[in-house]
C-alpha cells in the first residue's frame, strides 16, 4: 500500500474491488481519493468534482490514447455531463466516452477490462 501513497501510480491492470468512503480499493490496497485507471496502471487522480474534469485534469489519457477505445468517466453520485469541446477532443483520439454515477463506472470497468478490451475509467470518490 504505502508503493501506491508513495509515488500515486500502481503499474498493471487491476479491477476495482469497492468503491465508497472516499476512495477505492484495488490489488488487495486502498486509496482515498479519486483515481485514473489507465491501461499502465492506476493513478491517484486529484478531482473531486466533475466540472472540473477538463483536458488538463485528463492528460494522462492523452498520454496512453492508442491503448484507449473507451474511456468510463464516474462523475460521483449523480451523472453530470461533460462539456462538449471535451467530448470533441476525446473523439479525435479515437476514444469513445461514456458517463455514468462513479458505482456503475467501476462495475463497467471490471467487466470490460475482464474482457480485455481497450478501456480506462476516471473515477470521482464518493462517500
Amino acid at each position: 500500500m504505502a508503493g501506491f501513497e508513495g509515488t500515486g501510480f500502481l503499474p498493471g491492470r487491476f479491477p476495482i474491488d469497492a468503491y465508497g468512503n472516499g476512495g477505492f480499493r484495488f490489488a488487495d490496497m486502498s486509496h482515498r481519493g479519486s483515481i485514473l485507471v489507465l491501461p499502465t496502471g492506476i493513478r491517484a487522480w486529484d478531482v473531486t468534482d466533475p466540472r472540473r474534469i477538463d483536458r488538463t485534469t485528463l492528460r494522462p489519457v492523452q498520454a496512453e490514447a492508442d491503448a484507449i477505445e473507451l474511456l468510463l468517466v464516474g462523475t460521483g453520485a449523480d451523472i453530470v455531463p461533460l462539456a462538449p469541446d471535451l467530448r470533441v477532443w476525446l473523439k479525435d483520439m479515437k476514444i469513445g466516452l461514456d458517463v455514468m454515477q462513479t458505482g456503475a463506472a467501476a462495475r463497467t470497468y471490471n467487466i470490460l477490462a475482464g474482457e480485455n478490451r481497450k478501456v480506462a475509467a476516471a473515477l470521482i470518490a464518493v462517500a
